[in-house]
């Protein structure tokens, strides 16, 4: 069974009426609720928890994690930071929805800004597919449409996406790369654009279908994670004397 914490900010839903007339319960709980309807689980976790939830005894026991954040990116400490950072690099994978792609530990993954266009106006939105074969879209058609969500678009500064899955369509004539996966080490990321929190997508039962695909994309391999640093010759090396080292 795959091992799912949901790591959310859960600040909207505390002081905005109109987040938590959405997500009463918070983002973090809604998305965990259609998790645990497959073989998955799960867990939660939140900014205002001590360590953000994210002890080291948490992060040993995820296969994946999944990271929601949009007005307190800054507010996350440095050292989990790198704490969730290491981890992905040991085969962790990672999940960014939404304006998680400004959180410090896309941007430390992705080492770029990150930044965009974006529009707030209840848009409707296409997310067409463009990678029919990769099992991120299984069991989804050509594309996806959503009655509302926030515009986001290009250009998005992120390097080249491994795989480009999704690209996303708006009225205003803008696109958006809304579907990425990336390799950073051992571990495994994927970037899914919709979730705008005045918004009901994560409700909608094809974009939990993408997000289920992704957490079982990104979960983790049995590979061996490499040794760094100082090595030991596995051969034995002649010196210019004829002297063995």
């Amino acid at each position: 069974m795959i091992q799912v914490t949901v790591w959310n900010e859960f600040r909207h839903e505390k002081t905005d009426e109109a987040v938590k007339k959405v997500y009463p319960d918070g983002i973090h709980q809604q998305i965990a609720q259609f998790l645990k309807e497959d073989d998955f689980s799960v867990r939660t976790a939140t900014l205002d928890e001590p360590e953000h939830g994210l002890t080291e005894e948490v992060l040993a026991n995820t296969d994946v994690l999944i990271w929601w954040g949009h007005v307190a990116h800054q507010e996350v400490s440095d050292e989990i930071v790198q704490r969730v950072y290491q981890c992905v690099l040991e085969g962790m994978g990672l999940v960014v929805l939404h304006s998680g792609h400004m959180s410090k530990i896309f941007m430390k993954l992705m080492g770029t800004s990150c930044d965009l266009k974006w529009r707030e106006a209840q848009e409707h939105c296409r997310i067409w597919t463009v990678a029919p074969s990769h099992p991120i879209v299984e069991g989804i058609g050509e594309y996806i449409e959503l009655e509302k969500e926030e515009m986001y678009g290009e250009h998005f500064d992120i390097p080249t996406p491994d795989d480009l899955i999704f690209i996303s369509w708006y009225p205003g004539g803008e696109v958006f790369r809304s579907g990425c996966t990336y390799h950073r080490g051992n571990g495994k990321i994927f970037y899914f654009q919709p979730g705008h929190e005045t918004y009901p997508s994560y409700y909608n039962k094809e974009i939990q279908k993408v997000i289920k695909n992704g957490i079982r994309c990104c979960q983790p391999t049995q590979n061996a994670y490499p040794n760094y640093g100082h090595h030991e010759p596995l051969e034995s090396i002649t010196n210019k004397k004829g002297n063995e080292q």
